[in-house]
């Protein structure tokens, strides 16, 4: 769907109103954003991760800008960049029914403020970035993973991560409970033969060939 279509059907912002509240965005948060843009019918803001905390504290509070609502909070792994993650915002501001994107680049091992205090919706994202990513969150109130078991080594999404992970996890009838090993695959399950899933085919085309060679003799 166009932006177009969206701003009939009351989804986007008219682009002339999404353009003043970007200019106001850049007022209201002055050197603390490195650069904003209006892309997609959404108002983009990219800033330094020390800056995280008053940024998204002054797009809730501003009352003009009413960024009341984080729809999504993620992470991108972008392992050529120097500084290799980007953390993802998604704001909703329900008066004025326009939508923000906070962008802001994290170095590998460093820590990003918690915004838990702010919207409590970010506990759970944000333990899903710890766990996928291995982004720690200072100040989180219980920064455990959550998709993955206890014990599992790494962090998924990864771009480093291997596709075959590091531990599986199955139940073991003589322990009586779930256990962890390492990876071991056998070898003729690495190997395919795609031909093999035609063997009982080809005996009935061999049968209809025979067949058709006996009825053409007659």
């Amino acid at each position: 769907m166009s932006v177009d279509d969206q701003m009939q059907e009351g989804n986007v912002a008219e682009p002339s109103k999404l353009a003043m509240m970007a200019d106001h965005v850049r007022q209201l948060l002055g050197a603390s954003v490195t650069h904003c843009e209006l892309s997609k019918g959404q108002i983009v803001v990219r800033a330094e991760s020390d800056q995280i905390a008053a940024v998204v504290k002054s797009l809730r509070d501003d009352r003009h800008a009413a960024f009341n609502q984080l729809s999504d909070l993620t992470a991108v792994d972008y392992p050529e960049r120097p500084e290799r993650f980007e953390m993802v915002y998604q704001f909703l501001s329900m008066t004025n029914n326009m939508r923000l994107r906070l962008l802001v680049p994290v170095g590998d091992g460093q820590a990003v403020a918690s915004i838990t205090d702010l919207y409590s919706s970010a506990n759970w994202a944000e333990r899903e970035v710890w766990d996928m990513f291995g982004i720690f969150f200072s100040g989180h109130p219980d920064l455990r993973r959550l998709l993955t078991d206890y014990g599992f080594e790494g962090h998924p999404l990864r771009k480093d991560f291997p596709l075959t992970g590091h531990v599986e996890v199955r139940y073991d009838d003589t322990l009586r409970r779930v256990v962890n090993e390492p990876v071991q695959l056998v070898q003729e399950f690495r190997d395919f033969d795609f031909l093999s899933p035609w063997e009982g085919m080809q005996v009935q085309i061999d049968a209809g060939d025979e067949k058709s060679s006996g009825k053409s003799g007659e």
